[in-house]
This record gives C-alpha cells, structure tokens and sequence, in this order.
C-alpha cells in the first residue's frame, strides 16, 4: 500500500481538516494524484513559514488520513491559492482521519529514510505538492502521532 507526503500550510490545513479534502494544482502535481487510490494513507505535513510578525513557524506532522475516493476533478474554489493566482487545486481526493496530533518535523528528518541529504532536507519537499515515502517512515510517524 502508498503511502503519501502531502505538503501544505497552515491556512489549508484548515481546510482539509474541516472539509476531509486534499488537492492539488491542475498541472504541476495531477499526474502524482492520479497515482493515489482509496486505502493509501496521507500524511499531512505543514511546511515552515512565517506568521504576521516575522516569526518562523516550524514545518510539522498534523494528521493521517486514508483515502476514501479515486482521485476526481472538482473546480470549486475551497483552497488557499497563493498571492496573484486563481488556482483552485481541482484535482482531489476524499479522506477519512486516522489521527491527528502534532510532531515537530525536524526531529525526525535523521530517522527518515527517504530524506537522503539529511543536511539539505527541503529539497526533498520543494516544489512538490506531495510525494510517496516508505512504509518504515509512515509507520515511524504513526507511532509518534
């Protein structure tokens, strides 16, 4: 079974948590979405960013969800689109929560094995919308959850 990365901030974390929804850009990330079937798992993972006061806010792991549903294309604005962009993150899928909490991210990146680089871990995460991770590291996160 997949397991799944899924990287956001903080304003849709809010969002997936309220709605049991994930989704991503129509033309950067549809291809590794339509890669996600029901019963995979997603971790939710909130990258580093900076609050209204310029303090740094540390990435984190907030949530496992399964998946409940084929991925599907829905264009109903429901996402945070960055500044000066009318994305909608139409490609989707449904989720069921498993467990919530949170765990400082940083902490584990020496335990993760699909972080390889350990000292330039971000670049595992850049630019991605989600990513697919092994079964030791999903149930490594688990048991810390």
């Amino acid at each position: 079974m997949p397991y799944w990365l899924c990287i956001t901030n903080r304003e849709n974390w809010k969002i997936i948590k309220n709605n049991n929804i994930w989704g991503v850009p129509e033309k950067r990330h549809k291809n590794t979405l339509l890669k996600v079937k029901p019963k995979d798992k997603v971790i939710i993972y909130i990258k580093q960013e900076k609050d209204q006061e310029g303090n740094t806010l540390e990435p984190k792991i907030v949530a496992i969800y399964e998946v409940v549903s084929e991925p599907f294309k829905d264009s109903k604005k429901v996402f945070k689109a960055p500044k000066n962009s009318n994305e909608t993150y139409p490609w989707r899928i449904k989720l069921k929560l498993i467990k919530s909490g949170e765990i400082e991210f940083k902490p584990l990146i020496p335990k993760l094995s699909f972080i390889k680089n350990k000292k330039k871990w971000s670049t595992h995460l850049f630019g991605k919308a989600m990513r697919e991770i092994p079964e030791e590291d999903y149930k490594l996160i688990e048991k810390l959850l």
